[in-house]
Parts: C-alpha cells; sequence; structure tokens
C-alpha cells in the first residue's frame, strides 16, 4: 500500500489534525504565559488546566497577540493547587482540545530566590508528557524546606537547605522516617544559620527500606514539612539527577545506600541489603 502523506491524511480525516502548541514562558514570581498557536476557529477561546488527580479545573482567556497567536495568562496569585494539571484549547464553547507542548522558556526559574512572605511557595514547570502533549506540575508548600546541596559521605549523606514561609529556630531538627514501616523516626540534628539548615543522615542507623526526609524548623511541637528540591526547572529529577549508593556496613547486615528525588521532586533515601 502506498503510504498517504501526512497533509493529504490531515485533509482527509479532520480529527487527525495537528493539535494547537504553547509556548511557555516562566516568571520568577511563579506565574506562566503561555502563547498557543491559532486555532483556526472563530470566536471566544480559553485555555483550560484540568487537574489530574481530582476535578478541579482553571479556566484562562486566550486574546489575541496580534502575531497568529493566541495568549493566556497564569499569574502567581492564581492559586493552581499541588498536583499534574493537564492543559487544553477551548473554542466557542466547543469540546476542549490537548495542547501539545512547544518551546518553553523557563530560564527565570533555574536562579530562583522566593521571598517567603506570603508563607508558602508556588512552584509552575510546564513539561511535556510521555504521549507529548501538554502538562503543568504544580507544588504549593507553605512552609517549604528546600534541599540546596546534597555531600556524599562514606557513612552518610550531608544535606544543605533553605526555609521559606516560616523562621528557622534553634532547636530545629530534621527526621528521617521510615516509609513502610512503623515506628519512631531517627532524629538529625540540624546546624541553624539565619534561614538555612544543615544535617547528616547517618546510613548505618538505617535498615533495608526507603527513608522520607523532613524538617521540624520550629521544633518540637511545631510543622513537619517534607524536604524537596522545586526551585529550579526540573518537573521530574529521578531520570535526571542520579545518585550513586555507598556500601556501609550496618547492624542489619551490610548494604548499599544513596539519595534520590522522588516523583513529586521530595528527597528521600533509599537502602538495600548488599548482596
Amino acid at each position: 500500500m502506498t503510504p498517504v502523506p501526512r497533509t493529504a491524511r490531515h485533509r482527509a480525516d479532520p480529527d487527525a489534525a495537528v493539535p494547537p502548541c504553547a509556548d511557555c514562558i516562566a516568571d520568577s514570581a511563579g506565574g506562566l504565559t503561555f502563547d498557543v498557536t491559532e486555532t483556526g476557529d472563530p470566536g471566544a477561546a480559553l485555555l483550560v488546566l484540568r487537574r489530574r488527580e481530582g476535578h478541579e479545573e482553571v479556566s484562562l482567556p486566550l486574546t489575541p497577540t496580534g502575531d497568529g497567536r493566541l495568549r493566556a495568562a497564569l499569574p502567581s496569585g492564581v492559586a493552581l493547587p499541588e498536583g499534574r494539571w493537564d492543559a487544553y484549547a477551548q473554542v466557542a464553547g466547543g469540546e476542549p482540545r490537548r495542547l501539545a507542548p512547544g518551546v518553553n522558556d523557563l530560564r527565570s526559574l533555574v536562579a530562583r530566590v522566593p521571598g517567603g512572605s506570603l508563607g508558602h511557595v508556588a512552584v509552575r514547570i510546564p513539561y511535556a508528557t510521555r504521549h507529548g502533549n501538554l502538562s503543568v506540575r504544580s507544588w504549593l508548600r507553605a512552609p517549604h524546606a528546600e534541599a540546596v546541596e546534597l555531600y556524599r559521605g562514606e557513612r552518610g549523606l550531608g544535606v544543605r537547605g533553605r526555609v521559606y514561609g516560616i523562621p528557622l529556630a534553634p532547636d530545629a531538627y530534621a527526621e528521617v522516617c521510615h516509609r513502610d514501616a512503623a515506628g519512631p523516626p531517627i532524629r538529625a540534628e540540624v546546624a541553624v544559620e539565619q534561614a538555612e539548615f544543615g544535617f547528616t543522615v547517618a546510613y548505618d542507623a538505617l535498615r533495608p527500606g526507603v527513608w522520607d526526609l523532613w524538617l521540624r524548623p520550629a521544633g518540637e511541637g511545631g510543622p513537619r514539612v517534607r524536604i524537596a528540591r522545586l526551585l529550579d526547572a526540573v518537573a521530574d529529577k529521578r531520570p535526571l539527577l542520579i545518585h550513586p549508593r555507598v556500601p556501609v556496613k550496618t547492624p542489619h547486615g551490610p548494604v548499599e545506600a544513596g539519595p534520590y528525588y522522588t516523583r513529586d521532586n521530595d528527597l528521600s533515601v533509599t537502602v538495600t541489603a548488599a548482596g
């Protein structure tokens, strides 16, 4: 059978038309601008964000830019609860059409330092899904403990970070919690310098499993804050930031241990029995 040219397939099958595409620009305050290719349909248009994990929906007006595109703005002041939001274009009350990703300008996110004066940190990162669609990963942390640097040691992990949205008390400490097993968390003493903190996770105190890292920035009785790395332009760090494991002898036998970032960019430590 002779292959049908792509343009001919689109003419013969309207449903096979190329989906609208959106370029995204991020600003340092946490806002996003979407520039969508002209849909070709007359009438008012909306950019629709649908939260994948629930039923929330945010609609933003798309207005002509004068260069044949439509623009929508998502200011940092518009609440976007934490989760993954799929992006659509909807024209004149018709069915929403999934948007394809274009060019993302995320340079302002790389060196972003939020003020934290609002008591929370809002992060929105557009990304291409594995199916080639445009989505936005949103975080809303109040307060937030950002993992700034990790230091690999022979017997432990050094963590340096910064707190946003809450003063860091002199008696702040970290908790290392086994994800699946019951029992009290392992406490790690924290060095405090203004809004920055540092501590070490001793691998020989950990039995096999996954351990999640938390901070108690206000000390005993204060909020429990998950430590994460959010303030950059990477929506999913798992395949990109890979840390080698180190062999350690523990009371539970020889293990291999090392840090990793979860699907939500939270910081954890994995410990496996050495073969």
